[in-house]
């Protein structure tokens, strides 16, 4: 990665935030996933290392970046991670994050479900039955609890919509934990067959019955955590 010196902004780091976000995103697929030395990032940008390193800080609390002392800079896929942080600290017991967090998926996710079914591609589509594919095989639970996850995401990254993939993201730790109570104790073929439903809507394009459908599943969820964890079930919204 070389890079062109930059003027002299009101936020010098806050430009160079920006000018390194974008350069990793521009290289995400044909990088080496490593940034230039602090000392090349200065002279390349024509900056003081002390705005490079604060920069690097900036970067890393955000998830884009991991400063590996006495190694390098690493980019990473991590832009997830401060939210997840920012959960434990905020609703410290795990039952009461968990059933917020269903209330959170009842409002989203079947909305996610909709737009994908009004926009998916068809390499999207491949993707998520690529993915029911691995479940329906899977016979290990730490694996389909994976392969769960990355179904949801894969309906968002086919929603179009580049917010709520992240959104989804960042509570993924949460929906591991989440799935860890109810996928272990309901079976794979459960959530396998729910999905089933929520992708034969998406690959017809019917938006209402994908809405349906996952509506239907994050209620089963619900549900069968609030059975395991002794709480309320959430309500739908309508």
């Amino acid at each position: 990665m070389t890079l062109s010196a930059i003027a002299r902004p009101a936020s010098l780091v806050e430009d160079v935030c920006q000018r390194l976000a974008t350069e990793i995103r521009a290289e995400r697929n044909g990088g080496d996933g490593w940034l230039p030395p602090e000392r090349q990032l200065a002279e390349q940008l024509g900056v003081s290392r002390t705005v490079i390193r604060e920069a690097t800080k900036r970067l890393e609390l955000q998830g884009l970046i991991e400063v590996q002392h006495g190694i390098g800079i690493k980019v990473v896929d991590k832009l997830h991670k401060p939210l997840n942080g920012s959960l434990a600290l905020l609703i410290p017991d795990t039952a009461d994050r968990l059933r917020q967090l269903v209330e959170v998926r009842l409002l989203v996710e079947p909305e996610v479900a909709r737009l994908a079914a009004e926009r998916v591609k068809p390499v999207a589509l491949r993707a998520l039955k690529q993915v029911q594919a691995r479940l329906a095989a899977a016979t290990d639970m730490e694996e389909a609890i994976e392969l769960d996850l990355e179904f949801h995401r894969q309906l968002a990254r086919a929603s179009g919509n580049e917010v709520l993939v992240l959104l989804l993201e960042s509570l993924g730790d949460l929906g591991r934990k989440s799935r860890s109570v109810t996928v272990s104790t309901t079976g794979i073929a459960r959530a396998h067959e729910q999905h089933e439903a929520v992708l034969a809507a998406v690959a017809a394009g019917d938006a209402d019955r994908a809405h349906a459908a996952m509506q239907f599943h994050i209620r089963e969820a619900a549900a069968d955590l609030a059975r395991l964890l002794k709480q309320p079930a959430a309500k739908a919204t309508r």
